[in-house]
């Protein structure tokens, strides 16, 4: 790699100044920030690597196919975020270590307003493959007070790697809102969560093989929770023993959020006595809010 010197190194200095200079005007001066920083870093970038007309068209048809894969129920740019790692970091910045609160982690390119409401101890599965499990908890703050009234959006991909709005049948599956009860708890059953490959089949995925890299996300399970005067948290649980954790796609594992799958039988009780004719699993999931911005 080559660096530009002498007058090619003050040419392209002095157009990188005259882009920064054209955002002085704005009258947002977050937006000021923001727009003259990324140029500052988006033409280092282009030089640093001294980047070709040929490779500049490459990036820009990536990202119009980025566009064109996606709409309401697929977001490639999320998937293209998530796989850069640049999630992870504004997920990193906007959520502060505070005490024993939970951490939070990905997104995700699935997430969906209105899911349906459920009971506690409800089955969410709702025909989707897998194996039944038990996912139960407290909701609570940082000085350990549980909330009652939380509300626990979750949401999974079915035993195929699957999530609902990946189907094209509009079927609503594996997600669920509900009601923490008066002490704070939460109970349901979902599918015990596995491995899935992200949509590999766009641009994103392309660019994975391009490169070696896998496109498979260690199991996990999706929760967002949320309750008055708490940061609302979006955070995933993840099974222990996976041979994914240290290598996930989107670089969402935490060691804090990975949980112990107990997986029982047939004659095992379950905990509302519903009868089961093959293995099913359950696990454990404290929540704990941080207070949310004064």
């Amino acid at each position: 790699m080559t660096t530009a010197g002498g007058e090619q190194a003050e040419r392209e200095q002095e157009l990188t100044g005259r882009v920064v200079a054209s955002f002085e005007g704005a009258p947002d001066e977050r937006l000021k920030q923001v727009m003259q920083s990324l140029t500052r870093h988006l033409h280092a970038f282009l030089r640093e690597v001294r980047l070709t007309e040929h490779e500049w068209q490459q990036g820009i048809e990536f990202l119009t196919a980025a566009g064109h894969i996606t709409d309401d129920r697929r977001q490639e740019f999320v998937l293209l975020s998530d796989v850069l790692g640049a999630s992870m970091q504004t997920v990193a910045i906007n959520n502060e270590a505070y005490g024993d609160a939970t951490e939070a982690t990905v997104f995700g390119p699935f997430f969906v307003q209105d899911a349906p409401q459920a009971e506690l101890g409800a089955d969410i599965a709702g025909g989707a493959r897998g194996e039944p499990c038990w996912v139960s908890g407290t909701v609570s703050d940082a000085a350990g007070n549980p909330l009652p009234g939380a509300r626990i959006e979750v949401w999974e991909a079915d035993a195929d790697g699957f999530y609902d709005v990946q189907y094209d049948d509009h079927r609503t599956a594996a997600r669920a809102a509900l009601v923490a009860d008066g002490q704070g708890r939460y109970s349901f059953w979902g599918v015990t969560p596995t491995p899935y490959p992200i949509p590999d089949d766009g641009p994103v995925g392309a660019m994975l093989a391009a490169v070696g890299r896998s496109p498979m996300r260690a199991s996990h399970l999706h929760f967002m929770v949320s309750s008055p005067g708490c940061r609302t948290l979006v955070t995933n649980i993840f099974v222990r023993g996976d041979e994914l954790l240290d290598r996930d796609s989107v670089f969402g594992v935490k060691e804090s959020l990975v949980k112990d799958f107990q997986r029982l039988g047939p004659d095992d009780p379950t905990p509302d006595g519903r009868l089961t004719s093959d293995t099913w699993t359950r696990v454990e999931f404290d929540i704990v809010l941080a207070p949310g911005e004064q």
